[in-house]
């Protein structure tokens, strides 16, 4: 582990291949079991509900009932997240065929809204955990196997994978920091 700004990063990070492969997973990410959802910062939560109008042509008859009956957010501040359906898939799920899919990044993707989707999504699978500092780790899960297959595949490193994710989250100048990290201790070349 090492510290890049106020971040300390687990090596595995720069070891790790990974790139998602959504027609074997299934998007199995948006439908972990366990009852929350996405980790929300405090202050994506404007983002979020400005969001949900545009994005309800999305959304199953089943989850905007949810929403309209319980919002789609839950937990404190600090401690926000997304609500899960069933304890299990987010509330923002949208499925092409068999496929989970994140609605708020359908309609990023359509220019419909400005924002991507929460953080904590886009980072996946590097989780942030605060203890002395933000520490970011790899979440490994058996659910991205074949993201890991497909990224050994592809030759795709972890941190390539988020790069646009970290940057949003760090900056450009902190990403190529952590690459100058990673070529000073040979992860890469």
């Amino acid at each position: 582990m090492f510290i890049i700004g106020e971040a300390f990063v687990e090596d595995d990070i720069a070891i790790e291949r990974f790139a998602c492969d959504l027609e074997r997973c299934k998007g199995a990410c948006c439908t972990l079991p366990g009852g929350r959802g996405a980790p929300l910062d405090d202050n994506e939560l404007h983002n979020l509900q400005q969001a949900v109008p545009i994005i309800r042509k999305y959304l199953s008859t089943k989850h905007l009932q949810i929403i309209d009956a319980e919002g789609v957010v839950e937990g404190e501040p600090g401690r926000f997240s997304t609500i899960c359906v069933n304890r299990r898939e987010c509330i923002f799920v949208l499925y092409e065929k068999d496929v989970a899919r994140c609605s708020i990044e359908q309609a990023y993707f359509n220019g419909e809204i400005s924002w991507r989707k929460p953080l904590s999504c886009h980072l996946f699978p590097i989780r942030i955990s605060y203890y002395e500092g933000e520490r970011l780790r790899y979440e490994r899960i058996p659910e991205c196997s074949t993201a890991r297959e497909n990224g050994y595949l592809k030759d795709v490193h972890l941190y390539d994978f988020v790069k646009d994710a970290l940057i949003r989250k760090y900056g450009e100048d902190w990403y190529y920091e952590l690459l100058n990290e990673y070529r000073h201790r040979n992860y890469i070349s």
